[in-house]
């Protein structure tokens, strides 16, 4: 099993693919095993990346509690471990947060940049507090869960949208998946580090190319934070696509948009469409 050992964790990694090197970094919980559609998807145009980030998956839990900084080290120190010393960087979600931790502090690393449904923190707005959820019953958090996704989700829209069924049966299985203390230990260490989550002040660091991509629909990573994005980073791309926070699923222009721009190329779609 390929493992990275660092000073105070054992990070679990993969690579995928072939093609421009890519450093893939995953959202709030997820793992090389929950997001394998969208590694795929990039491992059909890049040798990809990705990592199990501390506390979650196949990689150990530390006894202190990380902060952003750490998520964003252990990037780096996958990329000198794999001896890359540039790679494009895709991140989603809570992994456009560490993709954004990494930029501003090394931003010599990056190639090209790609932001999806992510947030500065700060005065530049922050995602839904998934933090303030951990203690709610599970029916409320469930509910709450549902319409982070998509702000469209109601039964009315559900019953007339397949795919987004699709989506929130999914996240119903997800809930009744039963979990250790161990495992519940390391994905709320995990948003306690997402909370403290702020880059506001220091995106002007960042100067490679930067694609930005958010869902009209989204509750959990607002068009507006994306947008706050956009202003602050210089020459970056914003696009806005139909769905909410998984419109890389929803809207089919999206996968195709953003491996075009990591590529090099053009993302084809009009700005803001």
């Amino acid at each position: 099993m390929p493992t990275l050992h660092r000073d105070d964790v054992d990070l679990y990694y993969e690579i995928r693919g072939s093609g421009p090197r890519l450093l893939m970094c995953n959202g709030s919980g997820a793992t090389t095993v929950t997001s394998g559609f969208v590694i795929d998807r990039l491992a059909a145009s890049f040798e990809v990346a990705v990592h199990d980030q501390r506390c979650l998956g196949q990689s150990s839990i530390p006894d202190a509690q990380p902060t952003m900084a750490d998520y964003a080290a252990d990037a780096v120190a996958l990329l000198d471990h794999l001896a890359w010393d540039t790679a494009n960087v895709f991140g989603i979600s809570f992994g456009g947060m560490v993709a954004l931790e990494l930029a501003v502090t090394e931003p010599s690393r990056i190639e090209r940049l790609a932001l999806l449904c992510t947030s500065a923190g700060g005065a530049g707005g922050s995602s839904y507090p998934l933090h303030e959820m951990v203690s709610w019953p599970t029916e409320r958090r469930v509910a709450q869960t549902i319409l982070n996704m998509d702000a469209r989700f109601n039964e009315e829209w559900l019953a007339s949208h397949p795919l987004d069924r699709a989506i929130v049966d999914n996240i119903l299985e997800r809930s009744r998946a039963p979990k250790d203390d161990e495992t519940r230990r390391g994905e709320v260490m995990q948003l306690e580090a997402r909370a403290h989550h702020d880059v506001w002040d220091r995106l002007d660091r960042i100067t490679c190319p930067t694609f930005i991509a958010c869902g009209r629909s989204d509750g959990q990573a607002p068009v507006t934070n994306s947008e706050a994005l956009h202003a602050r980073i210089a020459g970056s791309e914003l696009r806005v696509y139909d769905g909410g926070h998984l419109f890389v699923l929803q809207d089919a222009a999206a996968f195709p948009d953003a491996i075009a721009f990591l590529a090099g190329g053009s993302t084809g779609s009009p700005a803001g469409a």
